[in-house]
């Protein structure tokens, strides 16, 4: 195999382990960052927003431990995917810009070594065809992660309607108002699988729908660029370190990939946020808000109006609860996917040394 597809196929290992370890966390966050809310007041403002524990446990007395991992089977297949593209076309153009180093160092040119600018424009094209790729699958998901909290929003919209009418009407209607509000309370979001949210993007925008939030996810390629330049600087730099007396080869630990992997992506997801934030809302169900503040035509649509109605406030939600998932996520990726590459490569060292044996026996 190239070292491309073994890569890409390490990537796609690491992608669905740091996936099911972070996913509760990913859950919550998309909840965090898909939620309204309006600018807080600058003296004696309102409460602050639970805690992230506080709503993992919420969630789970609501809908069972099930509402933590909602979306999971498509989240899954779309981690794959998206790592094992990613990581393959990464490998494969790293490949070729390394063997131009290593040529341009030979005539002089350099020091045959890849540059931080490359290793940003690397990463961001492997990125832009991992993005185009699987942008359907990530709108899927999100979709399911928020849905029972779009459906008590409908609820809680329906309930205010009925208490109003309820105020004003007779004693017969407001008996009959009664009820149906009864019966309202004790409604339970719907079953929501992957079906469904299929039928309901096609319904809303058709097939477009599938690839709403594309300019901010594709601007997000600046992410895993940034991620990746980190990531490649850092290693080099310590393998370099490592070129001395003692161990001339020596690959760096698996506990040194997590920790690279982890500073990484913090730098990372700090610069990016605001991005992800308004991805996850144009990719959520746009009824979710009870006025037209609260749906988006557009990218450019969604940023005006977070800013005019929730404040800089409303681009860092749940900003701290994606710190500790995306870099947990990020450390396990990094850390299985170079342990996978270490043990296809020895499992095919050792096979070549099995062949070679045979045949000198031979």
């Amino acid at each position: 195999m190239s070292s491309a597809v073994v890569s890409g196929l390490a990537g796609a290992g690491g992608g669905i382990i740091a996936q099911i370890i972070t996913y509760p966390l990913q859950t919550v966050n998309t909840r965090q960052q898909t939620e309204r809310s309006a600018k807080k007041k600058k003296a004696g403002g309102g409460g602050s927003d639970a805690s992230t524990l506080f709503q993992m446990l919420q969630l789970v007395q609501t809908e069972g431990w099930g509402g933590l991992y909602s979306g999971l089977k498509p989240s899954l297949i779309g981690t794959a995917a998206s790592q094992g593209i990613y990581y393959y076309f990464y490998q494969l153009l790293k490949n070729k810009v390394e063997d131009v180093a290593a040529a341009r160092g030979k005539k002089g040119l350099g020091d045959g070594t890849v540059g931080m600018f490359s290793w940003l424009v690397i990463a961001a094209v492997a990125g832009s065809i991992n993005v185009l790729l699987t942008i359907p699958i990530w709108v899927l998901v999100t979709r399911m992660q928020v849905h029972t909290q779009a459906e008590r929003k409908v609820i809680e919209s329906k309930r205010e309607l009925l208490l109003k009418e309820i105020s004003r009407a007779n004693p017969i209607d407001a008996h009959i108002l009664k009820d149906r509000l009864a019966k309202l309370d004790s409604e339970k979001p719907r079953p929501y699988g992957t079906l469904q949210a299929i039928r309901e993007v096609y319904r809303e925008s058709g097939i477009s729908g599938f690839w709403k939030g594309l300019v901010p996810t594709l601007i997000m390629v600046c992410n895993p660029s940034i991620q990746f330049m980190i990531y490649e600087t850092l290693s080099k730099r310590l393998k370099s370190k490592r070129s001395g007396k003692r161990f001339p080869k020596k690959n760096i630990t698996a506990m040194e990939v997590f920790l690279i992997g982890a500073m990484a992506k913090l730098g990372a997801t700090l610069v990016t946020y605001p991005l992800l934030v308004v991805k996850s809302r144009l990719q959520a169900k746009q009824e979710i808000g009870r006025n037209a503040a609260s749906r988006y035509t557009g990218t450019l649509d969604a940023i005006l109006k977070m800013i005019r109605y929730e404040g800089l406030h409303g681009f860092y939600k749940g900003m701290g609860t994606k710190i500790v998932q995306s870099v947990l996520a990020a450390s396990v990726l990094f850390m299985v996917k170079e342990e996978l590459v270490k043990f296809v490569v020895l499992l095919v060292a050792r096979s070549r040394t099995l062949l070679l044996t045979r045949s000198n026996k031979r």
